[in-house]
C-alpha cells in the first residue's frame, strides 16, 4: 500500500487496525470513526490503539486498506459506520455526510478494501 502522508497522533480511546479515524474537539488526538457525522481524517494502517491516551499512526492520504462494514462498489465515496468500518456514504436530501475517501475496488463486509483517501463533506442530492 502507499504510505502517503501519515502522521502520529494521541488516541482518545481503542483505534482498530484498518478503521477510519475521526479528529476530536482536543488539538493532536483522534478516535475510531462512528457516524458519518465525524470529522473524518484518515484510516489507520495495521496497528491501531490498545487504549486511550496511546499514540496512533493516520494515513491522511493515498490508497489504504480500510476494513469495509458493507457492500459498496468500486468509485463510490465511502464514510464511517458506527465500528468505524467503510460503508457506503448516501445521505438523505439536504443531509450532509463526511466521507474519508473513494472505494477503488467493491467492498464486501469484514473485507480489507482499498480505498483512495480524500476527506471530503457531501450532501444529499
Amino acid at each position: 500500500m502507499d504510505l502517503g502522508l501519515t502522521l502520529n497522533f494521541t488516541s482518545a480511546g481503542v483505534i482498530a487496525p484498518h478503521r477510519i479515524v475521526a479528529a476530536t474537539a482536543t488539538d493532536d488526538q483522534v478516535a475510531q470513526g462512528t457516524a458519518a457525522t465525524d470529522k473524518l481524517i484518515g484510516v489507520t494502517g495495521p496497528r491501531g490503539a490498545e487504549a486511550a491516551g496511546k499514540p496512533v499512526d493516520v494515513m491522511l492520504s493515498g490508497v489504504q486498506q480500510v476494513t469495509a462494514g458493507g457492500a459498496f462498489a468500486m468509485g463510490d465515496p465511502v464514510t464511517s459506520a458506527s465500528d468505524g468500518k467503510a460503508v457506503l456514504a448516501a445521505p438523505a436530501a439536504g443531509a450532509n455526510a463526511r466521507v474519508v475517501g473513494i472505494a477503488l475496488e467493491a467492498g464486501a463486509t469484514d473485507a480489507l478494501t482499498r480505498v483512495l483517501i480524500v476527506p471530503g463533506l457531501m450532501q444529499g442530492a
